[in-house]
């Protein structure tokens, strides 16, 4: 069955910083015309950076849409049209302080294909030497150590509710 949607016209209704909002009329694959409102959005990488056998680095920061703090994965956003590669290799260092020298690709995520095109691609990075963290300006966060049992605990207990998080944990330790 085919389930392509044609795109009949695009309008920008939103230009932000980071994001932009597409209004887009479509023809369904049946025929029938309908709407869809596009967040687009730069993607952004996800890391699992694992300091021993059992030791995970995470960060703790303030989300102001949820208005509390998060327990996460170190990750951040893409600039537009930049290597997914190196801009983990960037995150890690600015939020936790640490250089990976063995990185492999988990692969990656669509956070919420309903409404956004944003990409998250996953990794997991090893063999960590310690430089000095260098947070984006207005990024306040914490960087902390966790072993992995106890990260699959606050997962399956719903301590951890960050998605990304949750799907590169998995990814990383199921495909051992």
């Amino acid at each position: 069955m085919d389930f392509t949607e044609k795109t009949l016209s695009t309008k920008r209704v939103y230009n932000g910083k980071v994001v932009f909002v597409d209004y887009d009329d479509i023809e369904t694959s049946d025929g029938h015309k309908s709407f869809r409102e596009v967040i687009r959005h730069p993607g952004g990488v996800v890391i699992v950076a694992q300091k021993d056998e059992n030791t995970i680095l995470m960060v703790k920061q303030y989300r102001y849409p949820l208005k509390s703090t998060s327990l996460e994965l170190p990750a951040g956003k893409l600039e537009y049209n930049e290597n997914s590669d190196n801009a983990a290799q960037r995150e890690l260092q600015e939020e936790t302080g640490y250089i990976a020298k063995t990185w492999k690709s988990l692969g990656y995520i669509h956070t919420t294909p309903g409404i956004c095109d944003e990409k998250l691609y996953l990794y997991l990075a090893k063999d960590l030497i310690y430089t000095k963290p260098n947070p984006d300006e207005g990024e306040v966060l914490q960087s902390l150590e966790y072993n992995i049992n106890d990260i699959l605990i606050m997962i399956n207990n719903g301590e951890i509710n960050d998605a990304k998080t949750i799907c590169a944990i998995h990814r990383a330790f199921q495909r051992k």
